[in-house]
This record gives structure tokens, sequence and C-alpha cells, in this order.
């Protein structure tokens, strides 16, 4: 989706694109979920819904300092679940990182929800050529398995597809596992996923729920970046998308997960709230 693509976004003015993405800023800054943006934007007006994306992540308070990107909606369960019918993408911050084991400071998260997902580092830039498969591929330098802690500012997850890009693609933390894999090692559409909060499974998938492959999820964000004139470059961690159901976290939680041929990690969420 270029940002050409939806005519109405010619119509929405820089004010309310500001307006907009100030009211997501309050929402993360506070810790009180805002109204829909759809209200000002309307629910289908992806372009702008972007350039609101672009403007909210300009009001960050530290932590700017991008280190790759998320594909979300990518498997038919989440879809379902956010009652959206394409993916999206959104941008990670330095700050939204952890490491296998760490503890996440829930007090940070409004309405957090976890999934499973197979996440790349790049070696190479996608940025020229026809960024498909066998070039993303070969632009791997490795992948681990990951936990996207996904939030949204939006009240009760109350979304449409709009609201969900304009808000970072509902964007919170990040967990990657400590096991690297090459694609040479194993390959992405094969895997397995269970995950596990409190030690109940509670979501389970494979490689294939994610746009039919993790990879073709790659190659749709390599080609997405570059029309947004951002394209993806070396050492960038790219998310490729839920491979099932994401479920909610809480203060306390404990989630593990295992992805077949790739590895596992785990996190957990601290009982104290953080000061804003």
């Amino acid at each position: 989706m270029s940002a050409t693509t939806d005519s109405r976004a010619e119509t929405v003015d820089e004010s309310t694109v500001a307006a907009a993405a100030q009211r997501l800023a309050a929402a993360a800054a506070t810790g009180n979920p805002c109204a829909p943006i759809r209200d000002l934007i309307g629910p289908d007006d992806v372009a702008t819904a972007y350039r609101i994306q672009e403007h909210f992540n300009s009001l960050r308070v530290g932590g700017n300092v991008v280190v790759g990107r998320k594909i979300g909606a990518t498997s038919e369960a989440v879809q379902t679940q956010l009652g959206v019918r394409q993916p999206d993408f959104g941008v990670l911050f330095a700050d939204m990182a952890y490491a296998d084991g760490d503890v996440v400071e829930t007090g940070r998260l409004l309405q957090p929800r976890a999934e499973a997902e197979v996440a790349f580092v790049l070696s190479d830039d996608l940025a020229e050529g026809p960024l498909d498969v066998a070039q993303c591929r070969a632009a791997v330098d490795y992948a681990v398995a990951a936990l996207e802690v996904v939030d949204s500012r939006i009240t009760n997850w109350d979304i449409s597809f709009a609201d969900t890009v304009a808000d970072n693609a509902s964007s919170g933390v990040f967990v990657l596992g400590a096991e690297r894999r090459t694609l040479a090692q194993f390959e992405p559409v094969e895997v397995t996923m269970s995950m596990r909060i409190d030690g109940a499974e509670v979501s389970t998938g494979t490689g294939a729920a994610c746009l039919g492959d993790p990879l073709n999820a790659l190659s749709w964000l390599a080609l997405r970046a570059r029309e947004f004139g951002d394209p993806l470059r070396a050492g960038q961690v790219i998310l490729s998308g839920a491979l099932g159901p994401m479920r909610p976290v809480g203060p306390g939680s404990v989630v593990e997960v295992v992805i077949g041929g790739l590895g596992s990690l785990s996190a957990s969420f601290s009982n104290e709230e953080v000061i804003r």
C-alpha cells in the first residue's frame, strides 16, 4: 500500500494527522487508552493512517533509534481476533527490545497481548531488485525465535485497520531468543510453535500460518517499505508475524515459547507499576 493508494489521504490535512498522533502519544504517556482514531480519518484510510504512524513515532520520548520493523496481522487467527483482513507494518525501536529470560516492565504497557513468531536479522539491505522470496532469503543473516507483545493505545482494542496502522501496528515490546539459525539450517515455513502462559499451552501454530511462509511476509514488507521510501537495511530485526493466536498477559505472567527447529525463549512480566 503506497502512500498514494488512497486518494482520501490527500483530503486529510496535517492538523488532523497531528491531532490523531497526539491522541495516541497521550495514551502512551499516561497509560490511559484513547478513543479510536477512525473518527478523525475513517476506518479504511490506510494512507493517512501511515502518515499518523510516522508522526506518532516522531513523538516518542527517548529510545528513538530504529532497530527494525514488525509485520502485523499475518495469520488468519490474528486477523480474525482483530477484525482486519490484511497485514500492516510498524517500526521497532531500541527501547522495545528484550532478551531471552528478561523481565518486561508491565507498567509500560496498556493492554498487552503475546504472540510467538520468527524473527529475521538482515545481513544485506533490501532496497533494490525484485525483493522476492529468493532475494529476501539471501538477505537473511540468521533467524531467532521471538515473542512480540502487542499493545493497543485504543480503548478495549476497539480497532479498525486504520486504527492499528496509526498506532504503529499496535506495537508494544519484543523478546528475542538466544539461539540463532541460518536459513541453511531450517525452513521457516516448516516450523511448529507452542506458547505457554503460566505453564498452560494457550497458542499453537505453524510457519505456514504466517502468510503461507514467514519469508512471504518478509518479501511483502520489503516491497511496502521501499514504496514508503524507507527500505529495510542490513542489521535490522524483522518480526515476521504471528504463527498462532495472540493471548493476553498481565502482571506476574510468565510466557514460554518453543518454535520447533528454531529454539525457545521465555519472558516474565513484573508485578510493579512503572512510573511514566
